[in-house]
């Protein structure tokens, strides 16, 4: 299976319809962070087959659940994930993807110029002392840290009505349970991702 025959199953099993352009554009980033990781070291997933579910589809099972709002951030998004492949499926949202490590965001700003994503902005800061003219709705981690760490590092930048997503493997029941008690878990939503045998989970909080 090719890697867009295996991305199209991908995107059907996810329920998302892409246009030709977008599974190009995701195809094209592929080989991006293949190519770049040989260097810069962006992921420890060295085969393009196993990133398309490792990496593609596991972020695109983000964007069914990317409801309400114009303005996502991808915190701690090393090399590009789920920021990236949430850009191209919605090119609608702005979406913001911020590393502090300045070879991974050099990696990013050079994939956003060559998949030419006008709505990508790359940043290289430590996310508790970004501080943009405006905040975000959606606020997104896949690998960053612990719920509570990335909620006390973020909240400076939701903005009101907003939702933290936090993209977890097992069910965080530790970590849920360490939340400050000004954080209500909303939601705890099983991912099922093509090609991936693994938990999957996603938990959406917000500030009470």
């Amino acid at each position: 299976m090719t890697h867009i025959s295996e991305l199209t199953h991908g995107l059907a099993g996810l329920g998302l319809d892409l246009s030709a352009a977008q599974v190009a554009l995701l195809d094209g980033y592929l080989a991006l962070l293949a190519k770049w990781n040989q260097t810069y070291n962006l992921t420890a997933v060295r085969d393009e087959e196993r990133m398309v579910s490792y990496h593609l589809l596991d972020s695109l099972s983000l964007v069914p659940r990317l409801d309400g709002g114009e303005r996502l951030l991808d915190v701690g998004s090393g090399g590009g994930m789920p920021g990236i492949p949430a850009a191209i499926a919605r090119p609608d949202l702005q979406v913001a993807v911020l590393d502090s490590n300045h070879k991974k965001t050099t990696f990013l700003r050079q994939a956003v110029i060559e998949l030419g994503l006008s709505n990508v902005e790359v940043v290289t800061s430590r996310v508790e002392l970004y501080r943009p003219d405006f905040r975000f709705d959606r606020i997104t981690s896949r690998a960053f840290s612990e719920l509570s760490e990335f909620v006390k590092l973020t909240r400076h930048l939701l903005a009101e009505g907003g939702q933290f997503l936090a993209m977890k493997g097992v069910y965080p029941y530790e970590e849920i349970a360490s939340l400050p008690a000004d954080v209500r878990v909303a939601a705890v939503e099983t991912l099922v991702v093509p090609g991936l045998e693994a938990e999957r989970h996603l938990v959406r909080a917000v500030l009470q």
